[in-house]
């Protein structure tokens, strides 16, 4: 019995991680791919209702009407009448690959001790095994930017596909900015402590402001020294001051905002991007004065104050691209993981309060590529950039209709199944036993 004991156990941890593994990752693309007749959704605002686009090699080399063409189809040939295709949707702002199970410590990497970390480098904590990451594919979300949380500043986010056997081989551009939580200048009264519940000033802002203004400067003075003493979190400042890296401020309020575009000048960063900006369309003038696009928070939120329109996160995007600035949308906030595959529905909202579908689509395409600077080789349909594109059954930005038959990393056709999928099967063919009996 002890003998039997020792080979039935390692046969069942092999059968539950196979069963649950991810899948494994696309080769390399080995001869051409032609995808004819699809509705192709540029990215850029462009629609082609009846295309050809050729990929070899991992790029893109002809998007053009199929009307207009009549030469002889390279490679493997996909007819896509009817359908439509799109460049892989990009969650900025993420922490997927971070934290598997919240409840489980052992696999939360999301947060490091400390409050200014700039050294800090969310990538080599990515995990590109997650079944959370695996199941953003099926709905088109094929890139992600991988951000730390906590502290003032965070650390560095990297930008990641997502089809890899390690964070080396998902990476796209690493260390791409560093993330600053702006203090906020409100606070909620401390109810446990006998205060008013009501929202009230911070006494604690401006000596916060005060500190992360410090730090910028004395990292400015440090690097312009001899540098003899090692101080790493200065000298992870190095590309932020040179403009290599971007500085992604995270912030809410119109008097945060404004002090944030005061803190850029003093600075003279020349690459910051406010993440959340839901007061945004207050300040709308200087932030377009100081050339600051914004990644606009979750739309499927509640309006924050009780005076909020309560349609507010739901046409903010499109407000603040009506007053020319560029827009993008993110996913953080509660079970932000598990929610950034809803990504395309968030886009699909906007279009439900003004925005038209193709300007949406700009939202987490080109517009969330050209404010991550990765938009030479991601974020629309067009020669040259990277085969990362999806074919959706029909509208990708609707739920209903968003059914991803093939996609493609790089010209590798990847797999879209997941625990999900597995899960809808397996319960889909119980039920059909159960009506034949």
């Amino acid at each position: 019995m002890k003998n039997l004991k020792q080979y039935i156990l390692p046969v069942l941890l092999f059968i539950s991680g196979s069963a649950f593994a991810q899948q494994t990752p696309a080769p390399e693309q080995s001869r051409p791919v032609t995808i004819v007749g699809a509705t192709a959704h540029i990215g850029n605002g462009e629609v082609i209702e009846n295309s050809l686009i050729i990929f070899q090699n991992g790029k893109i080399t002809t998007v053009s009407d199929a009307n207009s063409s009549d030469r002889q189809y390279p490679g493997t040939v996909i007819d896509a009448k009817g359908k439509h295709v799109y460049p892989g949707f990009i969650a900025p702002n993420s922490s997927l690959g971070l934290v598997e199970i919240d409840a489980v410590r052992q696999s939360d990497d999301e947060d490091e001790l400390g409050e200014l970390l700039p050294h800090v480098r969310s990538i080599i904590a990515y995990n590109a095994e997650s079944q959370v990451v695996e199941s953003m594919r099926p709905n088109g979300v094929l890139v992600g930017q991988i951000a730390p949380r906590g502290g003032r500043i965070s650390g560095t986010s990297s930008i990641v596909q997502f089809d890899a056997w390690n964070w080396e081989d998902a990476v796209l551009k690493e260390d791409d900015g560093i993330h600053v939580n702006w203090p906020n200048s409100v606070r909620r009264g401390r109810w446990w402590e006998g205060e008013d519940r009501g929202i009230k000033a911070n006494a604690d802002y401006q000596e916060n402001v005060r500190t992360l203004s410090d730090f910028f400067r004395n990292a400015k003075a440090y690097l312009a020294g001899s540098q003899e003493q090692a101080n790493l979190p200065f000298q992870a400042m190095k590309k932020v001051f040179t403009g290599d890296q971007k500085v992604y401020v995270h912030a809410n309020g119109e008097k945060e905002i404004i002090d944030i575009l005061t803190f850029k000048k003093e600075h003279n960063l020349n690459n910051l991007v406010l993440v959340g900006g839901y007061d945004a369309l207050k300040v709308v003038d200087e932030l377009k004065a100081a050339n600051v696009p914004v990644l606009v928070g979750r739309v499927h939120s509640t309006p924050n104050l009780e005076d909020n329109h309560y349609d507010l996160p739901y046409k903010l995007a499109h407000l603040l691209q009506q007053e020319g600035l560029l827009v993008a949308l993110e996913t953080s906030g509660s079970m932000e993981r598990m929610n950034s595959r809803n990504l395309p529905f968030y886009a699909g909202t906007v279009t439900g309060y003004g925005a038209n579908k193709e300007d949406a689509l700009k939202m987490i395409t080109l517009n969330t590529a050209k404010i991550l600077g990765v938009d030479d080789s991601l974020g629309s349909l067009e020669a040259g950039k990277d085969a990362t594109l999806f074919i959706s059954e029909g509208d990708a930005l609707d739920m209903r209709t968003n059914k991803v038959s093939q996609a493609f990393i790089r010209g590798r056709e990847i797999s879209l199944e997941s625990h999900q999928t597995e899960l809808a099967k397996r319960y889909s063919d119980k039920f059909e036993q159960q009506e034949k009996k």
